[in-house]
């Protein structure tokens, strides 16, 4: 996109997303500068993320990031953004920055088999309320998934995957026994 870059990713450590942002950051912004003589930072604040349900999710959200060029007027479909992971996924044109996630290949036995499966995918439209939940995740960084997905991220992590409610927080009710 003209002003962001959206990135699905499968850690293998921990921290590592983190630790990848860092790094590209360091090189990119220290290349982007040298290349273009200026001077300072490059990005607006730090990167959004969110965790994805693979089993359920995964598949959606990179349709959402291969449609987005699509959504914005940048293309009339995916595989005309040249800068589209939909050439590899949808036209089986070799990657050599990633390896297709299992969810992936579960759609098929061969390349063109999971290709083929993959570009089905892709007719229609996202439902609204889908594009919304997913940039809902990844504004708040709550987790995108069923519930039972979110309760289990929330009890691995400690951390809360859920949106509270505006508004004063309630009132202890105190019961005295006399």
């Amino acid at each position: 996109m003209t002003n962001h870059v959206h990135l699905l990713v499968t850690p293998e450590t921990e921290g590592g997303v983190s630790r990848m942002m860092q790094t590209l950051g360091r090189h990119y912004v220290r290349y982007f500068n040298h290349a273009y003589r200026r001077s300072g930072t490059l990005w607006e604040g730090r990167f959004k993320s969110c965790v994805v349900d693979a089993e359920e999710y995964l598949l959606l959200c990179q349709r959402y990031i291969e449609l987005n060029p699509v959504r914005a007027g940048m293309a009339v479909s995916p595989e005309e953004y040249k800068w589209s992971s939909y050439h590899a996924n949808g036209l089986g044109k070799p990657a050599k920055l990633w390896t297709p996630h299992h969810a992936y290949r579960a759609l098929g036995e061969t390349d063109e088999d999971c290709s083929a499966a993959y570009r089905e995918i892709f007719t229609g439209q996202i439902e609204p309320a889908m594009l919304k939940q997913i940039r809902q995740a990844t504004n708040t960084g709550m987790a995108l998934g069923n519930d039972r997905f979110k309760m289990e991220v929330e009890r691995l992590t400690g951390r809360r995957v859920y949106h509270l409610k505006r508004g004063p927080k309630p009132k202890e009710s105190k019961l005295f026994l006399h």
